[in-house]
């Protein structure tokens, strides 16, 4: 039970990042807003409850901290799909999220 509840937390950051991608997509006037505005309240929404779930399952101090790989997708997002530069400042300020993150839940 241990590692589905590690599989949904990620699961949980990835929905999370797919939300704030789709509302950014939204905002573009070349592509559906309304269903790019679905999509995102979709995502947001299932992102909050699965981490409900996983709450039940892990202590908070865990999985809000681990929330902070939602970074690592959106960044990820922004630079393949959204083709905006990521410079090495961003880069090394997910790269402390994430570091202190790990810090509190090891």
């Amino acid at each position: 039970m241990a590692s589905i509840s590690w599989i949904l937390l990620v699961c949980c950051t990835m929905l999370g990042a797919g939300g704030g991608f789709f509302f950014k997509r939204s905002s573009d006037p070349t592509v559906s807003a309304y269903r790019a505005l679905l999509l995102g309240l979709l995502c947001y929404g299932s992102a909050a409850l699965i981490n409900i779930y996983v709450l039940t399952l892990l202590p908070y101090s865990v999985v809000f901290p681990l929330t902070s790989i939602t970074y690592i997708w959106t960044m990820l997002l922004s630079y393949y799909v959204l083709k905006e530069h990521i410079n090495m400042r961003q880069i090394a300020g997910v790269g402390l999220l994430v570091l202190g993150a790990a810090c509190l839940v090891l």
